[in-house]
């Protein structure tokens, strides 16, 4: 006779051995679905009631206000936790007031584990099976109320679940605090360190430097390369001279300098194929085509590199200071280059004919340069705590959870 597979997680605390049970979701919470106000009734008026609308309103698992209702309608208490019904389906988050639910949400009168495993369920894509609409995609209050889930049959054991989940949230939500904190800095000393349009000083500089900056066309002070082919069949190879791709830049480590890559391709390939490696270094590296061109993303090469051809290279000459100019591209807003097409692009002419202003004296460039290459070190640093606890939760959900 076979064995009945017991319904317990991967990894639980010690003290817990009982097995888990499946509820609807409707029987173990209230759920109260949202209900628009008329939008006459809104506001800017912090006094009034928080309306909760949709996704809008929910960043990194808090309730934020942003608009405002003298009229109530359905109502989240402080508490409670709001979860989305409307594309994009399952988003969750808590809320630290009462609330008027909009027709986009609804409450869940739950506790901390049933947060966590709802979020789980939005992460494993279980709302976009459930999810119709001939607009867009939404869930009703049956599909909620019917949810099966899985569940500790003593509430010591889901405390702890949702205590531990719990404390996962505080550090990523600390470390995301911390960099939010640092990039806003940085964008105030862009602002500050570099001069206005029509300008030649900036508001805010190292001492000894008094000298007007100069005005110049990026083509004047280096020039611009764009990639070459990469075939599939080249692809794959894990040494060698790296061969970048535009989302290579998303790799850990490559947050400001390109140290690693997907791809790399031998000597024996470069001379078979007839590449032209790109020698002439540092250089700056962005899209320059599609979707990925209006991330903005720009990042420095330091070695020796091959691109392919949705990336172009802005290659310095010896009047820059390499970080300096990386600095100077985080000004410049690339996607304001592309041509109108059906797919976003602009060339190498359109770069290089940008005026840019820059110190006349090398050394000032250095100080500035250095100055951001701290900042932007400290913005990395805390990016990558941010997606290190990120994956550690998603590992503990999928071990901790059935």
């Amino acid at each position: 006779m076979k064995e009945q597979k017991k319904c317990v997680p991967e990894i639980r605390f010690a003290g817990f051995t009982d097995d888990w049970e499946q509820r609807k979701l409707g029987d173990i919470a209230e759920i109260v679905m949202g209900q628009s106000p008329n939008s006459g009734n809104y506001t800017n008026n912090p006094k009034d009631h928080i309306l909760v609308q949709g996704n809008a309103d929910i960043k990194n698992g808090k309730v934020f206000p942003r608009i405002w209702t003298t009229q109530i309608t359905k109502i989240g208490k402080k508490n409670d936790l709001i979860m989305s019904v409307r594309a994009p389906v399952g988003d969750m988050a808590k809320t630290d007031y009462d609330v008027v639910l909009g027709r986009g949400v609804c409450a869940i009168k739950g506790n901390e584990f049933i947060y966590q495993i709802l979020s789980k369920m939005k992460i494993d894509g279980y709302w976009n099976a459930l999810s119709t609409g001939s607009t867009f995609d939404a869930i009703n209050s049956n599909d909620i109320k019917k949810t099966l889930i899985s569940i500790p049959k003593e509430q010591e054991e889901q405390t702890t679940i949702g205590n531990f989940f719990k404390q996962l949230d505080d550090t990523i939500a600390l470390h995301q605090r911390t960099l939010e904190k640092y990039q806003k800095l940085k964008i105030s000393y862009l602002e500050k360190m570099f001069p206005k349009e029509n300008e030649q000083f900036p508001e805010l500089r190292f001492p000894n430097f008094t000298d007007a900056w100069e005005q110049r066309k990026l083509g004047e002070v280096g020039y611009c390369q764009s990639g070459i082919g990469f075939p599939e069949r080249e692809q794959g190879r894990k040494k060698g001279i790296p061969f970048y791709k535009v989302s290579d830049m998303t790799l850990i480590g490559n947050e400001l300098i390109m140290v690693t890559s997907n791809n790399y391709v031998s000597e024996e390939q470069i001379l078979k194929n007839r590449w032209k490696v790109i020698n002439s270094i540092p250089a700056i590296i962005f899209a320059k085509v599609g979707a990925a061109l209006l991330l903005d993303r720009k990042r420095l090469v330091l070695n020796s590199f091959l691109i392919d051809n949705n990336t172009m290279a802005y290659i310095l000459n010896e009047k820059w200071d390499y970080y300096f100019c990386k600095t100077l591209f985080d000004t410049i807003y690339l996607p304001q280059l592309s041509q109108v097409g059906a797919l976003p692009s602009f060339n190498g002419k359109d770069v290089e004919n940008l005026n840019v202003i820059i110190p006349k004296s090398k050394e000032e460039q250095t100080a500035i340069g250095n100055f951001f290459k701290q900042l932007d070190d400290t913005i990395a640093l805390h990016q990558r705590e941010v997606e290190k606890y990120k994956k550690i939760k998603q590992a503990y959900l999928e071990k901790m959870f059935i």
